[in-house]
């Protein structure tokens, strides 16, 4: 994919992963009201068992939405699979893993990174064999068409704004140079008064006659007494 310093969909296909011997189950419901998890860890189980495999951990969030990438089981999950505490993690379908499409790619890009296969038993994908990494390809590539749908749809918004007339950007802060001035005078230091106006210290530089508490650089101003109770 096309994230920077990630391993992407193609290195899939550059060597095969390991044989699949210890695996890892994750399972995931979005509330506790009469959701279990169980259902989908009992056909899990069933299907290690055929295939001969054996569990090392199950790996269960219980009331986490999938729209939220931080999940307490699902980041020990991957820390683990860094570890290489197991072959391969093993879930129900793709939308108890992944939040999004880039998610996803991503979360399966570190798991081959890591030498570790990835299997979705209802959506009979298993990345450790060449189909599988066939079908992680395809995904790979929508995920890149998604991203640059965005940015095109962010390009074309911001195009848009600006032959409107609009002003991108942060708002830009209204300061008094005369108040600043005052509290000045009286012996302030610019970051008490970045706190009593709250503003960054670097707005009030940008609103006063001076680039520095030194005075020294551009003029902003043409006040005379503000320059001069700023600068004494």
């Amino acid at each position: 994919m096309a994230v920077s310093n990630r391993t992407t969909a193609s290195s899939l296909t550059q060597e095969p992963l390991a044989t699949i011997a210890r695996v890892a189950l994750y399972a995931r419901v979005s509330t506790l009201n009469g959701q279990d998890p169980e259902m989908q860890l009992s056909e899990l189980r069933e299907y290690v068992s055929r295939r001969g495999w054996t569990i090392t951990t199950e790996y269960v969030d219980q009331g986490v939405s999938g729209s939220k990438e931080s999940r307490p089981q699902l980041n020990q999950l991957m820390a683990d699979a860094h570890r290489r505490k197991f072959d391969a993690v093993l879930v129900w379908k793709i939308d108890r893993f992944g939040r999004s499409l880039k998610h996803l790619v991503n979360a399966l890009a570190d798991l081959s990174a890591y030498g570790v296969a990835f299997v979705s038993l209802r959506d009979n994908l298993d990345l450790s064999t060449p189909s599988g990494r066939l079908m992680f390809q395809i995904i790979g590539a929508m995920a890149e068409f998604e991203r640059s749908l965005i940015q095109e749809r962010v390009r074309a918004g911001l195009r848009n704004a600006r032959a409107k007339g609009k002003r991108l950007g942060r708002p830009r802060s209204d300061v008094d140079p005369s108040r600043i001035a005052a509290l000045r005078a009286s012996g302030a230091p610019w970051r008490a008064i970045s706190r009593e106006m709250g503003v960054g210290v670097a707005t009030l530089y940008r609103a006063v006659p001076v680039a520095s508490p030194a005075c020294e650089g551009r003029t902003l101003s043409s006040e005379p007494a503000v320059i001069a109770s700023i600068c004494s």
